[in-house]
């Protein structure tokens, strides 16, 4: 069985998100990305701390797709450095996985 992953994006606004979103599933790179709303990050950059609202991608893809999702994203995306985190998942529906493969390149 392949290995999947949960990739783990933020976004600035609904309208980045929904068009990181679809990039990623029309490319068949992810066969699904859920668009959580309203998440609250806090975090340092640039020496300052900040609070911002933020939009939350979840990314489920196979493990081998990280690379081109990561470059995808990173070309895209309009913070300078987003959040790009993958996170391997151990167990699952096997249908649910057989479902992922079949929506991949």
């Amino acid at each position: 069985m392949p290995a999947y992953q949960m990739i783990y994006c933020t976004c600035p606004d609904k309208e980045s998100a929904k068009k990181l979103a679809g990039l990623l599933v029309t490319k068949k790179l992810a066969a699904c990305v859920n668009i959580m709303p309203g998440i609250t990050s806090v975090y340092s950059w640039q020496d300052q701390i900040e609070t911002t609202q933020e939009h939350l991608l979840l990314i489920k893809t196979r493990a081998d797709n990280y690379s081109q999702i990561e470059t995808t994203l990173f070309k895209h995306h309009p913070y300078e450095v987003p959040e790009i985190v993958a996170v391997n998942i151990e167990c699952g529906l096997p249908e649910y996985f057989e479902w992922i493969d079949s929506c991949l390149s």
